[in-house]
């Protein structure tokens, strides 16, 4: 009985001691390649600014496709990219916004992958690239704040508690519609989505080594990999 008893208590020991183990889609999804991908959207350029692992080592910018206008875009992506117009730029006190909406969140793959607006973007077709994005999960309640400085870099609350209920799932045909944007006003700077600041900082929080190199340069879209979501009302005020 003692053995029995030694071995229940190791093994329970050994799972609570073993890293969390993830479903597979997680661990190393696949980026998808978009037939007739590009960066179709006249003025306007395309960067994967992302470290790439296995199996994605081999996927470029245009596997993924971003077309139609300003005032309107489709973005399919494959790999994850940021998207802007070396003209937008903005400085000061401003806000960017857009409006996102996916006609069929996780369609085809088996979670919900983030979407939004980035600004203070400086030397973004370098390796010292550096931007700070908010994006929100179709999904529903939660939202994702991280930068490139250029390494990657948190600001705001850790991915695990970023969590709000502005943010909106998708409705029973699959489909959802989020307002998002990221203003700059003296010192401060926050991300609103659907109405609701989901976050508010200062400039401390974002500039400096290893982050931006200020809150002014270029704005634009930050779509995360595998996504299919339709741009509109994209500017700056």
């Amino acid at each position: 009985m003692r053995r029995l008893l030694h071995a229940s208590t190791v093994a329970v020991a050994l799972a609570l001691a073993a890293p969390a183990v993830y479903p597979a889609a997680f661990q190393g999804e696949a980026d998808r390649v978009v037939p007739g991908g590009g960066v179709l959207v006249q003025g306007w350029k395309g960067k994967i600014p992302d470290a790439l692992r296995p199996p994605n080592t081999e996927r470029v910018i245009n596997d993924s496709k971003i077309a139609g206008t300003p005032a309107s875009m489709t973005i399919n992506s494959g790999p994850p990219a940021i998207y802007w117009n070396p003209a937008n730029t903005a400085s000061g006190d401003y806000t960017v916004k857009a409006t996102f909406t996916e006609p069929k969140v996780m369609s085809a793959m088996s979670h919900a992958h983030p979407y939004g607006v980035f600004i203070g973007g400086n030397k973004l077709d370098t390796a010292e690239q550096s931007f700070i994005y908010c994006l929100a999960y179709g999904a529903g309640n939660r939202f994702l704040l991280r930068g490139f400085g250029p390494a990657v870099f948190q600001f705001g609350p850790p991915r695990a508690e970023a969590i709000n209920q502005a943010v909106k799932a998708a409705d029973a045909n699959g489909s959802v519609t989020q307002e998002i944007s990221m203003s700059v006003k003296g010192d401060a700077v926050s991300c609103t989505i659907n109405g609701t600041a989901v976050w508010t900082g200062t400039k401390a929080n974002v500039v400096g080594a290893g982050k931006l190199t200020s809150t002014d340069g270029n704005f634009g879209i930050r779509v995360s990999h595998n996504t299919d979501v339709n741009v509109t009302g994209f500017g700056k005020s």
